[in-house]
């Protein structure tokens, strides 16, 4: 699954059309690699997402093309958060 799609389905990012604007920013990583919107994501991978002052890292456990919302916060699992200071 593309790493946009993923964040939108996943609701970590609310809109595909942003989650591909951070993407193409450099923000994002998976498994350690800065990674482009249209990078695949597998069940198992990291992602470390950039947002302003804070890191959220993110485990992958599973795929699925569409989500409720309330079952979507189970396509993942937070691993930690941390500020970053500049």
């Amino acid at each position: 699954m593309r790493l946009d799609k993923f964040l939108k389905v996943s609701r970590i990012i609310k809109r595909r059309s942003v989650a591909k604007e951070v993407a193409d920013q450099g923000r994002i990583k998976i498994n350690g690699k800065e990674s482009k919107a249209s990078a695949d994501v597998k069940v198992g991978d990291t992602l470390e997402i950039r947002f302003g002052q804070k890191v959220l890292t993110a485990k992958v456990e599973k795929l699925v093309e569409t989500t409720k919302k309330d079952e979507a916060a189970g396509m993942y699992t937070i691993i930690g958060e941390e500020r970053i200071s500049e």
